[in-house]
């Protein structure tokens, strides 16, 4: 995994070729890099990024990449993880992993207001979801 620029930067990405989610380093380097923002903003950022990222260790494969900027035509934050498996989208309330799994795209539905979904790509997908600023 190769450390974000730790400015205030508005494009953070992060490649997660770790074999195990390092969840709390991209906590750390968002919690920095992001400072400027409103503390319950932060927060939801975090958990967005901490459920797309698990996700996509969790249901696909390799290669995997965060990306989080903030959107120039909206008052939006993007967070943005692909990987390397089209053919496995993700379905809201849901897991192949147990019954008491699948309520993480229900937070992401909600703390996005249900501005999240995923492009397909030539070599895998990308799952998105925004942040609203405001």
């Amino acid at each position: 995994m190769t450390q974000p620029n730790q400015a205030l930067a508005p494009r953070i990405s992060v490649d997660l070729s770790a074999p195990v989610p390092p969840l709390a380093q991209i906590r750390q380097w968002l919690a920095t890099a992001l400072a400027d923002l409103a503390d319950d903003l932060l927060q939801d950022l975090l958990l967005l990024c901490t459920e797309l990222v698990s996700n996509a260790y969790d249901h696909a494969c390799a290669p995997r990449r965060l990306r989080v900027h903030r959107s120039r035509d909206r008052d939006a934050l993007r967070i943005e993880v692909d990987d390397g498996s089209p053919d496995r989208l993700p379905v809201t309330g849901t897991s192949r992993l147990g019954a008491f799994r699948g309520r993480g795209l229900l937070m992401v539905d909600t703390l996005s207001r249900r501005r999240w979904g995923t492009q397909l790509g030539a070599e895998g997908k990308t799952v998105w979801a925004e942040l609203p600023l405001s």
